[in-house]
C-alpha cells in the first residue's frame, strides 16, 4: 500500500500531461446533496449501526455460552454475524463522521484500508453462507454420516481456508490498485472508497484489474452461489421424498432460515450490482446502495433470533439465568445487611 507525496506513488512520467496528480487526500462527495437532511440520515444510521451490533453481538454471545449451540450450523453463524459487524463497521463509523462535518475527506492509506475491510468481509460472506449451506445438505441428505463428514476438524479448515484466501487475495488486489497513478479532481461520488469510482481516477487502463475483479467475482462470489443453489436442490428432492406433510414441513423449517438469509444477501447484491452498472448518475443512486449494504446485516441476527426455534430457547434461558442470578445476588445483599445490622445491635 502506498503512503506518502504523490511523486511517491508514481513516476511522473506516467501521469498524462495536463492531469496533475491526486494528492493524499480524497474528497468523498456521498450525501452533500442532501444539505440539512444529512442530521437526519446521521440519526436513522446510527441507530441502524447500532441495532447491528447489538444484534450480532448478541447471537455471538449466544452461541458461546450455550453449549447446546456448538455445532457446526452454528459456528459458521458466529462466523458470519463477525463478518457482519466487520463489513458494517468498515463503511458506517466513517459515513457517520461525514454526515456531521463540512470536509468529507479521507486519506489515500485510510481509502485502502476501507476498501480492503469492505472486499474482504463481502468474499467471506458468500464463502461462509456456502460452507452453511453445505452444512444443511449434510444434516439432511446424509444425516447418518453427519458427524463424521461435518467434524469439528472439517469446520475449522473450511472457516479458516476462507479467511485467509480471501485475505490473501485483497492484498494482492488493493495493492495494485493503489501502485497506480491516480490523477484529476480527488473527489469521488461515493460515500466511501468503493473500487469502481476510485479506478475511475487513474490515469491509466485498469483492463486488467477489472479482469483480475471479474475472476475474483467468479471465483469468490458465483462458485459459492452456485454451490448454495446445488445444495437447495438436493434438500428440496430429499425432502418432497419424506412420506409425510408434517415430516416435510419439520425437515424445511431446519434450513429456512439460512435460506432466507441467502435470499437477502444475495438479492441485496444483485440490487448493488444494477446500481454500479447503471448508466443512470442520479443523486438518489448512493441512498440506494447504502440501503442495500446496511440491511442485509441488521436483518440477518434477526432472522436467526425469531425464526430459530434453538437460539430463541436459548435466549429466553439466557434472561432466566441472567434474571435468576440478579435475584440471587440481592437476596444474599439483603441477607448480609440483616445479618451485618444484628451483630451491631441494631433493632
Amino acid at each position: 500500500m502506498h503512503r506518502g507525496s504523490p511523486s511517491q506513488m508514481v513516476p511522473s512520467s506516467k501521469v498524462p500531461h495536463g492531469n496533475e496528480t491526486i494528492s493524499d487526500v480524497l474528497v468523498l462527495v456521498g450525501f452533500s446533496y442532501l444539505n440539512k437532511l444529512q442530521i437526519l440520515l446521521f440519526l436513522v444510521l446510527l441507530v441502524i449501526y447500532l441495532v447491528t451490533l447489538m444484534g450480532n453481538l448478541l447471537v455471538v454471545l449466544l452461541i458461546r455460552i450455550t453449549p447446546s449451540l456448538h455445532t457446526p450450523m452454528y459456528f459458521f453463524l458466529v462466523n458470519l454475524s463477525f463478518v457482519e459487524i466487520c463489513f458494517t463497521t468498515s463503511i458506517v463509523p466513517q459515513l457517520l463522521v461525514h454526515l456531521l462535518v463540512e470536509e468529507k475527506t479521507i486519506s489515500i492509506a485510510g481509502c485502502a484500508a476501507q476498501m480492503y475491510f469492505f472486499n474482504i468481509t463481502g468474499l467471506l460472506q458468500s464463502c461462509i453462507l456456502a460452507a452453511m449451506a453445505y452444512d444443511r445438505y449434510v444434516a439432511i441428505c446424509h444425516p447418518l454420516h453427519y458427524t463424521t463428514i461435518m467434524s469439528g476438524q472439517v469446520c475449522a479448515l473450511l472457516a479458516g481456508a476462507s479467511w485467509f484466501i480471501c485475505i490473501s487475495e485483497e492484498v494482492g488486489q488493493i495493492m495494485w490498485i493503489f501502485s497506480l497513478p491516480f490523477c484529476g479532481s480527488n473527489r469521488i461520488h461515493h460515500f466511501f472508497c468503493d473500487t469502481p469510482p476510485v479506478l475511475k481516477k487513474a490515469c491509466i487502463d485498469t483492463s486488467h484489474i477489472n479482469i483480475l475483479r471479474l475472476i475474483v467475482i467468479v471465483l469468490f462470489i458465483m462458485s459459492p452461489f452456485l454451490l448454495i443453489l446445488l445444495s437447495y436442490i438436493c434438500i428440496i428432492s430429499t425432502i418432497l421424498k419424506l412420506p409425510s406433510r408434517d415430516e416435510r414441513c419439520k425437515v424445511f423449517s431446519i434450513c429456512f432460515s439460512h435460506l432466507m438469509v441467502v435470499t437477502l444477501s444475495y438479492g441485496t447484491a444483485l440490487i448493488t450490482y444494477l446500481v454500479h452498472t447503471s448508466n443512470s448518475t442520479t443523486e438518489s443512486d448512493p441512498l440506494i446502495f447504502l440501503l442495500t449494504i446496511v440491511v442485509s446485516p441488521v436483518l440477518n441476527p434477526i432472522i436467526y433470533t425469531l425464526r430459530n426455534k434453538e437460539v430463541k430457547v436459548a435466549l429466553r434461558n439466557t434472561l432466566r439465568m441472567s434474571i435468576f442470578s440478579q435475584n440471587w445476588r440481592n437476596q444474599a445483599m439483603t441477607s448480609r445487611i440483616s445479618q451485618s445490622g444484628g451483630m451491631n445491635g441494631t433493632p
